[in-house]
């Protein structure tokens, strides 16, 4: 019965939330370098919706979800963003929200966007938590991310010094603090190296990260194994049934809308990538198969053949 209220709760939360992010609209929240301004999602957990939409001087490069979780004894951080400007715009709109001191902050992944920001919550003497193989790619590829961060943000780049996580863990970190108990996950391989999961059991309420995809189109890396995503997803996230999901990038949803934007997604294009190497097709025109069922997400114009080609090379040989 709980979960059954809780599910309705938070469904009818879908329908009352702020307006979507869309990569059509530039900026959602003049006045402060955040994209939109944070709300409560449920009780005690807070996000900012990123763009979903590349980085650009207009969104100052908040295209990912900034979340945090007020748990009545400190507050825990979901994501430094992409530079100390956006980190600190995040620490005002915690401060405007409740007097309780930030304790930890989490780094979703090692992208620029999770870790750019780490500097300004380390001068503020806040731990800094990421799983090892995500502090391991933001060492490696920090320095590219600050030059993009400087060419597309400007001004809103001062400040920024990358620095790694303080902490790291490997499988999971478990933090009891106030009222929540807070799970730090790394369920497996999935989008990028160490991608971490934040989960609330008592609340059934997941800050996915990019395992999960929704309102725009997931982004294949190179060395990203599809296969390996799709069984995290279906054998690790799925069957903790989470009731309501805030996702690495878009509007916080639900488990069938995550499902069918991530694991229906990849499904669809190994599928076609299957059929095309199976026909003798090259790598030519593999950027090429129809993915016109998901040409509605954001990002598709930007990443749907680059998709194509990464997994053409993943499965050609497989």
């Amino acid at each position: 019965m709980k979960k059954i209220i809780l599910t309705s709760v938070l469904a009818g939360l879908l329908h009352v939330s702020p307006a979507l992010a869309s990569e059509d609209v530039p900026d959602m929240y003049p006045g402060s370098v955040l994209y939109s301004k944070p709300y409560e999602v449920i009780p005690g957990v807070w996000t900012s919706i990123g763009a979903t939409a590349p980085p650009t001087y207009e969104n100052s490069g908040h295209n990912n979800n900034l979340s945090f979780i007020v748990t009545g004894d400190g507050v825990v951080v979901v994501n430094s963003g992409a530079s100390y400007q956006l980190a600190k715009a995040l620490h005002d709109e915690i401060k405007a929200v409740t007097d309780q001191p930030v304790k930890l902050v989490i780094n979703e992944n090692g992208q620029g966007h999770a870790m750019l920001g780490n500097n300004y919550w380390i001068e503020q003497g806040v731990p800094v938590l990421a799983h090892v193989d995500a502090a391991a790619e933001f060492e490696h590829d920090a320095g590219g991310a600050f030059e993009a961060l400087k060419n597309y943000g400007k001004e809103t780049a001062e400040g920024t010094d990358p620095k790694l996580p303080t902490e790291t863990f490997e499988d999971k970190r478990v933090i009891e603090m106030g009222d929540m108990t807070i799970e730090v996950m790394h369920l497996g391989p999935a989008h990028s190296p160490g991608d971490t999961q934040v989960w609330l059991p008592e609340q059934k309420f997941m800050i996915a990260g990019d395992i999960a995809f929704s309102e725009r189109m997931p982004p294949i890396f190179s060395g990203t194994c599809t296969s390996c995503w799709i069984e995290t997803f279906e054998t690790k996230f799925a069957p903790l049934e989470p009731a309501f999901i805030i996702p690495g990038h878009g509007h916080p949803t639900n488990l069938d809308k995550v499902t069918r934007g991530t694991t229906g997604y990849l499904k669809y294009l190994r599928g076609k990538i299957g059929e095309h190497i199976d026909n003798g097709g090259d790598l030519a025109e593999a950027y090429y198969v129809d993915q016109s069922p998901y040409k509605n997400l954001d990002t598709f114009e930007e990443l749907a053949t680059k998709n194509a080609g990464v997994v053409y090379e993943e499965m050609e040989f497989e």
